[in-house]
């Protein structure tokens, strides 16, 4: 029997290219979105992958959301947290609002989804949760103190709640892509995108289909005896 996956932020960006790797696999996937029904609608057209709408910062959402995905497809053995988004801004000028949404969507959802599919995991003794962190909660990034923090704090969650899991067949690891071509890096400034390039030694950009290719090494069998740790893709533009 096929496992069953949610993918969340699942239907564009990298989230999308995880969700195709995994159905590539042989995993069914649920995709889950938070806005933008057309795109959704047009992503599950086009590769065959239900989507499923809901706030990953709500709890209440995630425990109704994962209840449906598992009515509708079967208990989830796999647990993607991809689902992010940024307010940049300096700390000068970042209202509360904008630290709370990404602290609550970001790190909140990590901890929200978790909750909602970890005791099923443990309980059948087999589950696999990949969160996706970035380059900037390892090394920081100037106007990010909410996205640096919140994706910092998923690599912390990441270990803690591995030895959680461990004994149980449960491995929980993280994946911290560096800067990936996806719409979320075209919306920084041309000279502001090139500076950056020039400082990833690779010289170029992340490919969306890399970071997934990366998780869906880390969701297999054959990643059983990794947990704990942290992946990063970003070109050797940050290594310690």
């Amino acid at each position: 029997m096929a496992k069953v996956a949610i993918v969340t932020g699942g239907t564009r960006g990298i989230g999308e290219a995880i969700s195709l790797a995994l159905k590539d696999a042989g995993v069914t996937v649920a995709a889950n979105y938070a806005g933008n029904e057309e795109k959704a609608k047009a992503f599950t057209e086009k590769t065959g992958i239900a989507s499923y709408k809901w706030d990953v910062g709500d709890y209440d959402a995630c425990q109704e959301g994962v209840k449906q995905v598992q009515a509708d497809l079967g208990h989830v053995d796999i647990l993607v947290n991809n689902a992010g988004i940024t307010r940049d801004g300096t700390i000068l000028k970042m209202t509360y609002e904008m630290w709370d949404d990404v602290m609550r969507i970001n790190l909140g959802g990590c901890f929200n989804m978790s909750k909602a599919v970890f005791p099923g995991m443990r309980e059948r003794k087999w589950g696999r949760i990949v969160n996706i962190g970035s380059i900037n909660g390892q090394a920081g990034q100037y106007g990010q103190v909410n996205y640096a923090a919140a994706k910092s704090g998923i690599h912390g969650f990441t270990k803690a709640l591995a030895q959680e899991g461990a004994r149980a067949g449960v491995t929980v690891n993280a994946l911290a892509p560096g800067y990936i071509d996806t719409d979320m890096v075209a919306a920084v400034p041309a000279d502001v995108l090139e500076k950056i390039v020039a400082k990833i030694p690779v010289g170029r950009l992340g490919q969306a289909h890399e970071i997934a290719r990366g998780v869906a090494f880390l969701c297999s069998d054959d990643a059983g005896f990794i947990t704990g740790t942290t992946l990063s893709l970003n070109g050797g533009q940050h290594m310690y």
